[in-house]
């Protein structure tokens, strides 16, 4: 099952039942918004905190992918999420609604597909016939603790990026029909030295471009395997060095197959600096927009690198560089 130095195959195959994606009033104005499942057109979602309405959003895009396979919670053995909130309190409380044995991941927003991940690792081992992965953001709650309150007003440069709010979910099982994730690339932490909270695309980039050079040199493979090489929530400015720092390495990817959540999540005139961000932007796009364009037989191979910038709020007080981390995982129909 372990392929070269860092990659997962999956010998079983292990199958995408269904997803759901669930956002807020800023998503249902973006360029994917027939791709999620619910959209929310107040951000508080009837809370009394922006907190409490990201756990919402989580709670409702994993009972609806419950749902959508015809299943139980009962009927899941395990529960994968993580999310940005400190101690991610979001999955966690998630978990208490949903009464599943939890297994909480900080990957920052590489999340998404660490915990797709490991879901996938479970059914392929044995170890579980259903598991549910998931993660989530919430724009508002995000800025308050990572950068500054929104009602602050603070100007932010164009290397910023606009946190999504939203949720994605995954159910992952042995059998049945639906895209399969057939190998995952596991990152390693990549520290440049950047100290930017407003520019964590270019922090971000050099991540994205180990993991996806890993993933290549583990599996003998190149670009042209795939139809599609979606990274993260690197934004306009992140894409471009990864871009570059790819040709560089000898990895050039055709700009038509090479993409980035971030930058197909809202429209061009919504005012979102270098694009989306967060735990929910790779989670939503990937569990609603790519795979219902796999179920359409648009794209048959993707392969899915969220990428993460694991500060703290502590870190940045502290002056630490933000180092970062990316996962990928392949899915094929």
């Amino acid at each position: 099952m372990l392929t070269g130095h860092q990659t997962w195959v999956f010998n079983s195959k292990p199958v995408i039942i269904s997803s759901a994606a669930v956002g807020g009033p800023f998503e249902a104005k973006g360029a994917l918004a027939e791709d999620f499942d619910y959209l929310h057109q107040d951000v508080w979602l009837g809370q009394d905190s922006f907190e409490k309405a990201e756990k919402k959003l989580l709670e409702q895009a994993c009972e609806t992918a419950i749902s959508k396979a015809n299943m139980k919670k009962e009927d899941v053995q395990f529960f994968i999420s993580g999310d940005l909130m400190n101690q991610i309190i979001s999955s966690t409380f998630t978990a208490r609604t949903l009464g599943m044995p939890f297994i909480g991941i900080f990957g920052a927003c590489s999340s998404s597909m660490e915990s797709l991940a490991m879901a996938s690792l479970l059914i392929d081992s044995k170890a579980a016939k259903y598991v549910l992965a998931a993660a989530s953001s919430h724009n508002i709650a995000v800025e308050k603790q990572f950068r500054y309150p929104t009602e602050y007003g603070a100007q932010k440069p164009p290397t910023a990026q606009w946190t999504v709010t939203g949720a994605g979910a995954g159910l992952v099982a042995e059998t049945g029909d639906g895209p399969r994730v057939t190998s995952a690339t596991i990152g390693r932490v990549i520290d440049m030295g950047l100290t930017d909270p407003y520019n964590m695309g270019s922090a971000m980039a050099p991540a994205a471009v180990d993991t996806i050079e890993a993933h290549f040199r583990d599996l003998n493979i190149d670009p042209s395997y795939y139809d599609l090489i979606a990274t993260g929530d690197l934004g306009r400015v992140g894409h471009i060095i990864a871009s570059k720092l790819l040709a560089k390495h000898g990895h050039e990817i055709p700009p038509e197959i090479f993409t980035d959540c971030g930058m197909l999540i809202y429209k061009k005139d919504q005012p979102v600096m270098a694009g989306g961000s967060g735990c929910g932007c790779t989670a939503t796009v990937t569990y609603g927009h790519l795979l219902n364009r796999m179920k359409k037989g648009e794209l048959k191979k993707i392969l899915v690198i969220a990428t993460g910038a694991l500060l703290s709020p502590l870190s940045y007080q502290q002056k630490e560089s933000i180092p970062c981390i990316a996962h990928a995982v392949s899915i094929e129909i």
